[in-house]
């Protein structure tokens, strides 16, 4: 897939342990947005943050760093990114969801290998 150009970002902020299923929401996510076609999907596990609750969730705590702030960062054009968010309605039940306009300067991947 080629992108380039003026695109949509969301982002989304959960926590490390919040699921969907039994399996953890941002693989959920990840795996959806993969299945939908986007064009990249990529997830960042924080070292300290916190949420609309105030509590701060950090490594450094040992009662609290089992439940480390996650961001989602998802890129593809406008209209195929709003098509997905109603899927991020349905999983995500407790965090933040973002949406900011970027523009794609190089988007390449990596030769398939193997079968």
């Amino acid at each position: 897939m080629s992108l380039t150009g003026s695109a949509l970002r969301v982002t989304i902020f959960i926590g490390e342990n919040d699921m969907w299923h039994h399996r953890p929401v941002f693989t959920e996510i990840l795996h959806r947005a993969r299945k939908a076609g986007l064009a990249g999907a990529t997830v960042f596990r924080g070292i300290e943050g916190f949420g609309a609750s105030s509590l701060i969730h950090t490594v450094r705590l040992l009662s609290l760093g089992e439940d480390l702030p996650v961001a989602i960062v998802i890129v593809d054009t406008n209209d195929r990114l709003r098509a997905f968010l109603p899927q991020l309605d349905e999983l995500v039940t407790e965090g933040l969801v973002i949406l900011d306009d970027c523009e794609v300067i190089r988007c390449t991947g990596r030769e398939k290998e193997g079968p």
